[in-house]
């Protein structure tokens, strides 16, 4: 089995990135098609499991993230995964609040945001989370 899979590799060549094949199929990796085959649940769990890690590793470069209890982390990591970290890093008046460990005034910073419209529940649950320091049943 393992001939096959060296030898697929070497066919099909490997894309990090989403591409169209030679008939105009959306792929990626070593040709999955994604547009007929997709991909299965355990192997999206997997890709946000590391898209979590990620964004962890990335954030934990910030003293304001680290001294964050894990509420309050998980809370930005949702965000950073939701708007990427550029986004995330927009919320300059947020993060200010968070480097002061005022916690409600950050709550306050993400709900009086274009991207609280947009994702309107999630920064609602979110904000209280931030506001609170723990998780709300919902």
């Amino acid at each position: 089995m393992e001939d096959l899979f060296q030898q697929l590799k070497r066919h099909e060549g490997l894309r990090l990135k989403p591409y169209r094949d030679t008939v105009g199929k959306m792929t990626v990796g070593y040709g999955r098609n994604l547009e007929d085959r997709g991909i299965s649940e355990q192997e999206a769990e997997l890709m946000l499991m590391n898209d979590v890690l990620h964004f962890q590793s990335r954030l934990s470069q910030y003293s304001w993230f680290l001294v964050m209890n894990e509420t309050r982390q998980g809370v930005i990591i949702n965000m950073a995964y939701n708007l990427g970290m550029g986004g995330l890093l927009s919320f300059k008046r947020m993060i200010a609040a968070l480097g002061d460990r005022n916690y409600t005034l950050a709550a306050c910073e993400m709900v009086d945001s274009l991207w609280a419209k947009q994702v309107g529940n999630r920064a609602a649950e979110l904000a209280e989370q931030m506001r609170l320091g723990w998780r709300i049943p919902f």
